[in-house]
């Protein structure tokens, strides 16, 4: 099954609220964004976006200029269901992050919350940071968060990479700059905790 079909499987056998990385409020991602983009206009993407809950905050927030990549057709469509008008001011891409076409320097802040950590293949990492190096602009900030070295080695089937605070730098390479990374211990729907860690990075 490739990537887009099991995505596919995921979102239409299972509700939003019922996936093991859903979160009712993206709380620790949004503080990250408003540190990187106090400005409302600032242009951000939510790579994997899904029918992750945090388009809704940035709405709130008062960010204008958002757009939501992922791949699934379904999860996009939840979220947009979920936001109802709102969702008329989204920029919704259905696209696999390894070769969508973005604009170039389009983006003030990339945000990717498990996404990375399903390529296993360095090839696929490479290809990510390229995209990454081509859609956010110089001075932009990158905020990526994995499972921790010491999270789950699975997740929806998959195995996945883990990654210490350096490992996940070490992942992009000397043009970005580490400014902070942050640990999180994210509580399932069915109750499991599993460490997370966010890697906030400026484009050089």
């Amino acid at each position: 099954m490739d990537a887009e079909a099991h995505w596919e499987k995921v979102y239409t056998t299972k509700a939003p609220t019922d996936v093991s990385w859903y979160q009712p409020d993206a709380e620790l991602s949004l503080k990250l964004i408003r540190q990187a983009a106090p400005d409302h206009a600032a242009a951000i993407i939510d790579v994997g976006g899904g029918a992750s809950t945090l388009v809704d905050g940035l709405l709130d927030e008062g960010y204008t200029n958002v757009t939501v990549l992922d791949l699934s057709a379904s999860a996009l469509g939840q979220a947009a269901a979920r936001l109802g008008e709102d969702a008329g001011g989204v920029r919704w891409i259905e696209a696999d992050i390894r070769d969508a076409d973005l604009a170039v320097h389009a983006y003030d802040v990339w945000h990717d919350r498990a996404v990375f950590h399903f390529l296993t293949a360095p090839a696929d990492r490479r290809r990510y940071v390229e995209q990454v190096l081509r859609a956010v602009k110089v001075g932009g900030h990158v905020l990526v968060a994995t499972f921790a070295s010491d999270g789950p080695t699975h997740c929806s089937g998959l195995e996945v990479a883990r990654y210490e605070p350096d490992e996940l730098h070490a992942q992009f390479g000397s043009e970005f700059e580490l400014l902070k990374s942050v640990r999180e211990q994210h509580k399932t729907p069915s109750g499991a905790v599993q460490p997370f860690v966010y890697c906030m990075c400026r484009v050089g």
